[in-house]
């Protein structure tokens, strides 16, 4: 067997399993295996599949596409860049009333709802498939997996990234940066750390990304930003068809109105401070008659352009500049914090922050975070939750929102074949 091959492989299966885990334990705050049928015969197990390059690399690619295809982390309608952005203040829907996104829209979800359960079945399977936390393949085992709490959750998170941080190499495998490197597995453990309240490690782990200028820098354009050679690009997925552009394109841009699926809010255009280049650069106005509408437009390039010309970034730079701010905020480091807040503030045209409190900070950087990670893997959502006003300001903008919106249903579908998984979270 080829150690290395077998190492680097699942390193990063475990920061796809991470990626993927961290997400949905959000967003259903529960985090098990779907998984109800033995291994089938004709499956490779994994000492098959890592057994030499060629099919260890052929594993990878399979687990990247799906990710990229299907589930959270796809950039059609039924990931939740769309689902989540517009569940939250980011986009408002303009499509058919009796599609999926309406009901996250509308906050009106139920645990019948087919979206649900396919939202969960994708991400559940991708856990599986990126090594899970269930090692069993027997289907009897499986269907009596229990919850696993925010307690015994984050740790093995954690552990998974620290592992794969150590056994990644530095340097990309392509120029494309398409698979993780020691870099993507960190920038993803300062995520994690945030999220769990480790200030001190959050900050060291995104300093490690933001130190190695020789891999990551600030561009000076902000419209190159998400080509895909950027070199504010951590991880990135490449598109399944030569010379396709991304589905976030797709998906978001649209050149009349009213727009077909959905459009940026006007609260999300509101927060954009006067002269602030990522309005500018990364929204562009739609206007018939008396109406104007705004798309998304970081992704600049739909469909075949013959060589593509840009991928579907899952881990940039300046998220790695905004968790480092918050952590430095949350620790009294505020002359640090400001300094990571004012390179963010400086790449897109603005003075230096007035805040000065580390509260007046970390409310900045939440202000920061939602103009420039919005249409972004539902970041608004999860970082309204984080600061623990997702009620209050959801509350106000949204019809009907109450306080149990603040996580999904548990799909009915699973609780029937797994009683386990019980009870339903509160309000459903």
């Amino acid at each position: 067997m080829n150690l290395w091959n077998y190492i680097e492989a699942g390193s990063q299966k475990a920061v796809s399993r991470s990626f993927v885990c961290a997400l949905t334990f959000l967003t259903f705050s529960s985090c098990d295996d779907y998984v109800t049928v033995d291994l089938p015969p004709t499956q490779l197990t994994a000492s098959a599949v890592f057994e030499d390059k060629m099919s260890a690399n052929a594993a990878m690619v399979e687990v990247y596409a799906k990710m990229r295809k299907t589930g959270i982390f796809s950039g059609t309608s039924s990931g939740v860049s769309v689902a989540i952005g517009a569940y939250a203040d980011e986009l408002d829907y303009f499509g058919d009333d009796t599609k999926g996104i309406s009901f996250f829209y509308g906050n009106a979800l139920l645990p019948s709802f087919g979206d649900v359960s396919t939202l969960w079945n994708n991400s559940y399977s991708q856990i599986y498939g990126a090594t899970p936390y269930i090692t069993s393949t027997d289907y009897r085992t499986n269907s009596k997996a229990a919850k696993m709490s925010v307690m015994d959750l984050y740790p093995k998170l954690i552990a998974d990234l620290e592992e794969a941080s150590t056994l990644l190499p530095e340097a990309y495998i392509s120029a494309d940066r398409v698979r993780p490197n020691r870099f993507a597995a960190k920038a993803l453990l300062a995520r994690v750390y945030l999220y769990n309240g480790n200030w001190a490690e959050a900050a060291n782990e995104a300093s490690a990304v933001l130190n190695h200028t020789d891999l990551y820098r600030p561009v000076s354009n902000l419209a190159a930003t998400f080509k895909k050679q950027s070199t504010t690009t951590i991880w990135q997925f490449m598109p399944g068809v030569a010379g396709q552009n991304t589905d976030e394109a797709t998906t978001f841009i649209f050149t009349a109105g009213p727009p077909p699926l959905v459009a940026l809010s006007p609260s999300l255009m509101s927060a954009f401070e006067t002269g602030d280049l990522r309005k500018s650069s990364w929204t562009k106005a739609v206007t018939k008659t008396s109406s104007t509408w705004y798309h998304a437009d970081k992704y600049k390039t739909k469909g075949n352009s013959g060589t593509s010309v840009e991928y579907s970034i899952v881990l940039r730079l300046s998220e790695q500049y905004l968790i480092r701010a918050e952590a430095r905020a949350r620790q009294g480091e505020l002359s640090g914090a400001k300094e990571d807040l004012n390179v963010i503030r400086t790449a897109a045209g603005l003075g230096n922050t007035t805040a000065a409190t580390d509260v007046a900070i970390i409310d900045a950087v939440l202000r920061e975070r939602r103009v420039e990670l919005f249409a972004e893997y539902g970041h608004r959502f999860f970082d309204l939750k984080r600061y623990g006003t997702v009620n209050a300001v959801l509350s106000v903008v949204k019809r009907g929102w109450e306080a149990t919106d603040s996580l999904l249903p548990l799909p009915e579908t699973e609780l029937l074949v797994n009683p386990n998984l019980l009870p339903q979270n509160p309000g459903y």
